[in-house]
């Protein structure tokens, strides 16, 4: 792709847009960019990051934004109001839309695998990426979370690898309807349930992404995700404990760990993955059977994702203070939260979670399944604390809070408004054999709270 215009990216510090500036900047592009949390001294770890890749960071005032030449790249969060977007006004730059910059780059590879689905987007093209890398493919990668397998001192915060090769594996957001710009030649369609959009918008926008695809990897063991493989002509399809072209059976679950035999073709081999939980056995199928559709020897890709290392706040254990266990986890929506839950109730332990919502619209659309799910999930002693959704400024509508969720949910969940008193009651209330999870989407600084809580802990 022709780089020969500079980018300006407002938010460069996004879950979104910082492997999307990493990928440009290791292409050779000019890339520089500004972000609230940079002038807020949130994160300064990061944007440190950014600059030894040779971005240019800026405030965002406006300050950074010149020249009609400059390319400037935005997500849906970024408000017209904002000083930068009105400074590309004033000087005639062009715009794109971070969906629209990585489709563009996504479509014009050889061999582009878009990671499709409510849940495990961001877990399955971190496994389809070593997987590839493992293999020699040297593939690019975009990922929304940081890939453990990749990160290094000098480079903490690999959410995207720039490969040479052939493949460019991208998750793609259904949450703006952006999923429709991806043309991939291998899609993988994890799972379909309530998250941003109703389940008949879901519907049209996953079923649109699979049926362009080549080949479409598909859940069979999920129905909505099942009954929209017959919209693709070639489809692969995998499912824990049912009948699928890969399948798992005989899980055996570790704390942290978890084994089955994968079958395919009527042969079994035993598997051991070093992330645990049913839902990571599903991504695993996943990802090998994409990997084979895009030209990976299956015994190769089977090898290789028994080295994954996961991702960072993806079921991360922070660490042990007072014989207690501090996780971080991205849950956010129903499912993913679930899947959480269910892992650790598969041990023993009581669970004190710290659930940041990720906004108040989410919480509105969410509120009845997210009640339903945390009163079915909770253990009798478990205790559940929401603090007030995260919030980094604009405008918003709060019809649905995070008390509301509580008193719907009952006694077994206390909303504490301030985040850092909620993580103080729940060290208060912490003893040995507790599990302490934190989860929430949008917001880095929840790990360097859990990081906290294991210091305070101790």
């Amino acid at each position: 792709m022709d780089h020969r215009k500079p980018y300006f990216f407002v938010g460069i510090g996004g879950s979104g847009m910082m492997p999307l500036a990493m990928i440009l900047a290791g292409q050779g592009a000019t890339v520089a960019g500004s972000d609230r949390s940079l002038d807020q001294a949130r994160l300064p770890a990061k944007f440190d990051d950014l600059k030894s890749r040779g971005v240019a960071l800026f405030p965002q005032d406006g300050s950074g934004i010149v020249s009609a030449d400059q390319i400037v790249v935005a997500s849906a969060a970024i408000e017209a109001t904002v000083p930068d977007m009105i400074a590309a006004d004033r000087v005639g730059a062009a715009r794109l839309s971070r969906a629209e910059l990585l489709a563009s780059l996504f479509n014009a590879a050889a061999v582009p695998i878009g990671v499709a689905g409510t849940s495990g987007k961001s877990t399955v093209t971190g496994m389809i990426g070593w997987i590839l890398h493992a293999c020699g493919r040297d593939p690019t990668v975009m990922n929304g979370a940081v890939m453990k397998n990749f990160a290094s001192p000098d480079a903490p915060f690999a959410s995207a690898l720039v490969g040479r090769g052939d493949a460019f594996v991208s998750e793609v957001d259904e949450s703006d309807g952006s999923i429709a710009l991806y043309s991939p030649q291998v899609a993988v369609l994890n799972n379909v349930s309530l998250d941003h959009k109703s389940m008949e918008e879901l519907r049209i926008l996953f079923g649109d992404f699979v049926g362009k695809a080549r080949t479409a990897v598909v859940n069979a063991g999920d129905e909505e995700a099942a009954a929209l493989a017959g919209r693709a002509g070639q489809v692969v399809t995998f499912a824990v404990e049912a009948e699928a072209d890969w399948s798992a059976q005989n899980l055996v679950p570790e704390p942290y760990a978890i084994a089955f035999d994968l079958v395919t073709r009527g042969a079994a081999r035993r598997v051991r993955l070093g992330v645990p939980g049913r839902h990571n056995v599903s991504n695993a199928l996943a990802a090998i059977a994409a990997s084979v559709a895009a030209g990976v020897d299956a015994a190769d890709a089977i090898s290789a994702i028994e080295g994954f290392a996961g991702l960072k706040r993806r079921f991360e254990r922070v660490g042990e203070g007072g014989g207690v266990t501090v996780i971080d986890d991205f849950g956010h929506n129903p499912d993913k939260i679930a899947a959480t839950l269910d892992t650790l109730h598969a041990f023993p332990g009581r669970l004190l979670i710290l659930f940041q919502p990720h906004g108040y619209g989410p919480l509105k659309v969410m509120r009845r399944e997210l009640v339903e799910m945390f009163r079915r999930r909770l253990g009798a002693e478990d205790l559940l604390v929401l603090p007030d959704p995260v919030y980094h400024g604009g405008t918003t509508s709060r019809d649905v809070t995070s008390a509301d969720i509580v008193a719907d949910i009952g006694g077994r969940a206390r909303h504490i408004p301030v985040r850092d008193d909620a993580a103080a009651a729940l060290i208060a209330e912490a003893r040995p054999g507790d599990r302490i999870v934190l989860m929430g989407a949008r917001d880095d600084t929840l790990s360097l709270l859990a990081a906290d809580m294991v210091s305070r802990l101790g």
